[in-house]
């Protein structure tokens, strides 16, 4: 009896001995990512169905079968024959299309600011921009000479002094924000107004002392004389960008900003038919305000052309003083009209300048001249005058008028708007190797909805939310929203200094890309504009997280991939040796 069961014991322990063996090749081979995202705590939020081209499509599932996490070398390098920018004296601050030389030389005409607009190099650069002699993230003691006679800079000892106001307010920027508010009460600071943009802005004390009322501040300037004021806004961890108002429009949406605020920022509104001043009209949200404080700001005639041009555009006079503390400077505040009425009781018959053609609006503003027209008031998909934002902070997560028509667009914001704080919270900060404490000043290279921004408005930092220009225009719901974003073409460079932002965000930026220009040229950008300890937080497909890798370690860049679609690169401080 006991020997007729042996052939049955032994095929059972066959069997035994073999199914470990099987259970293990079955996993392998059809759940790679199941292994990999168990081992991370999300939020039941986490899994959200976003349709392209909105900056967070759903994570990749078993059925794409993409390559499992561990199939990436991450010691991969590029073999490329990494070369230092040779550029003279600009070479360490080098702005590729601020900079070109050769075609700034070619202009035939720098009366209209030509040579401080942007012209590109036919080819993107492949050289790095190389440190400064001893390098050291903080502002150069130079500009302290440069303004040694104006009261926006002191240095004290090892570090620098900002009491603000520069050369006309030299009580200090406090006062003269107290003051603004005091003549127009209507000016509610981080409620009623929430999105600045600072014309000239300097280093940008305005906009920096704005940052504590709940205002967040766009300030802007050209590459000048001085050459590093905006460095030096960008390296106190204010907001700021490069740009000028000459022949091209700015690269904002219309009716984005709350206020628009010049301080002697030196723009010859009037000129050429009074461009200048209607693109500030463009940008400026109906009922918004435009404080201008100059030496003088009216001269008290019938025939100033500002009074003329203001009233020809429907904007009134909401206050004026003559003298602002115990300067000689005069402030005038405008506000823009809510209503379309006023374009059509204008007096003059040919009614100049004329409303702008509805199309005007469709087009995402890159590259564009200035127009002579007034801009057209905004209206929703039903035809109604869009309403000025909820207040702040309700504005950040209530409905934007401006959301697109479409079927389930709602639905996707909301969806949207869940999944950035539950990302953000069990990933971005829980689980990735990234020193959160050291950022401040960060770059969102594909913002979507903004919701990447809108997750971290509680940290002490800001966020320019950068919109590709062949991306869905969500710039005019990010600026509803309460924040700030620009436009920009990643074929391209970016209008700021090299070494000026803690941490760039990319969330499926290069699927798109790619088709137009190189991964390299996209790499080498990012290098030049991230500080040395500064980090990427790249969210992508596998296929392209190969791509970027080995290209960044070239750089001597550390990265680590966190559950197979996370990579987190750091600069470091290296360059090619000469």
């Amino acid at each position: 009896m006991g020997e007729r069961n042996y052939p049955f014991l032994l095929l059972l322990t066959s069997l035994l001995l073999a199914l470990p063996f099987f259970f293990f090749t079955f996993s392998s081979s059809f759940y790679p990512f199941l292994f990999s995202f168990t081992s991370l705590p999300i939020s039941s939020d986490f899994h959200v169905s976003l349709s392209p081209p909105f900056s967070t499509p759903p994570i990749p599932q078993e059925e794409e079968k993409e390559a499992p996490p561990d199939d990436l070398d991450l010691n991969a390098t590029s073999n490329i024959n990494w070369k230092n920018c040779r550029l003279g004296s600009v070479t360490v601050d080098y702005i590729p299309c601020l900079d070109n030389s050769q075609a700034i030389k070619r202009l035939k005409s720098k009366k209209h600011m030509e040579h401080r607009e942007r012209h590109c190099p036919r080819r993107p650069p492949r050289c790095l921009v190389p440190l400064p002699p001893d390098y050291k993230q903080r502002p150069p003691s130079k500009l302290v000479e440069y303004k040694k006679d104006q009261n926006w800079v002191r240095k004290s000892g090892d570090y620098f002094v900002f009491p603000g106001g520069g050369t006309q307010f030299k009580d200090g920027v406090n006062f003269y924000i107290d003051f603004i508010q005091k003549t127009l009460p209507a000016i509610k600071c981080g409620e009623h107004i929430r999105v600045v943009l600072d014309v000239g802005c300097g280093v940008a004390s305005f906009g920096g002392y704005l940052l504590d009322k709940d205002v967040i501040t766009m300030s802007f300037a050209p590459k000048d004389e001085h050459e590093a004021q905006i460095q030096f806004a960008l390296e106190r961890g204010i907001p700021a960008t490069l740009s000028v108002i000459g022949t091209r429009k700015l690269t904002f949406p219309d009716d984005a900003y709350d206020l628009i605020h010049c301080a002697r920022c030196r723009v010859h509104w009037e000129a050429d038919g009074g461009r200048p001043l209607l693109e500030l009209n463009r940008v400026l949200r109906p009922g918004g305000f435009f404080i201008w404080s100059a030496t003088p700001v009216y001269q008290n005639d019938d025939k100033d052309p500002m009074e003329a041009l203001t009233k020809s555009i429907c904007w009134k006079v909401v206050s004026m003083e003559k003298r602002v503390g115990s300067t000689r400077v005069g402030l005038v505040t405008y506000q823009k009209p809510s209503s379309s009425s006023c374009y059509d009781l204008r007096p003059n018959i040919a009614r100049r300048p004329p409303l702008c053609d509805q199309k005007n609006k469709e087009k995402v503003q890159w590259n564009e001249r200035l127009s002579y027209c007034i801009s057209r008031l905004p209206v929703d998909s039903k035809g109604n005058l869009i309403s000025w934002p909820a207040p702040w902070p309700q504005r950040l997560t209530s409905k934007p008028q401006n959301l697109p028509s479409e079927p389930d667009t709602e639905d996707i914001f909301n969806e949207d708007t869940k999944h950035w704080p539950s990302l953000v919270s069990d990933v971005y900060f829980d689980a990735l190797a990234i020193k959160w404490a050291s950022v401040r000043n960060v770059m969102d290279m594909n913002a979507g909805y903004g919701g990447f921004a809108a997750a971290l408005n509680e940290f002490p930092l800001w966020v320019m939310n950068v919109v590709p220009i062949d991306a869905q225009d969500t710039m005019p719901i990010i600026f509803e929203r309460g924040l700030i974003g620009i436009y920009h073409d990643w074929c391209e460079s970016f209008n700021t200094y090299p070494r000026t932002y803690d941490l760039l965000h990319s969330s499926f930026l290069f699927q798109n890309r790619t088709l137009r220009c190189d991964i390299v040229e996209i790499a080498v950008e990012m290098d030049r504009i991230l500080r040395p300890d500064g980090y990427l937080l790249l969210q992508d497909s596998m296929e392209t997280i190969k791509k970027v890798n080995p290209v960044l370690r070239s750089l001597h860049w550390s990265t680590n991939l966190y559950q197979g679609q996370f990579l987190v690169g750091k600069k470091g401080s290296w360059r090619p040796s000469e």
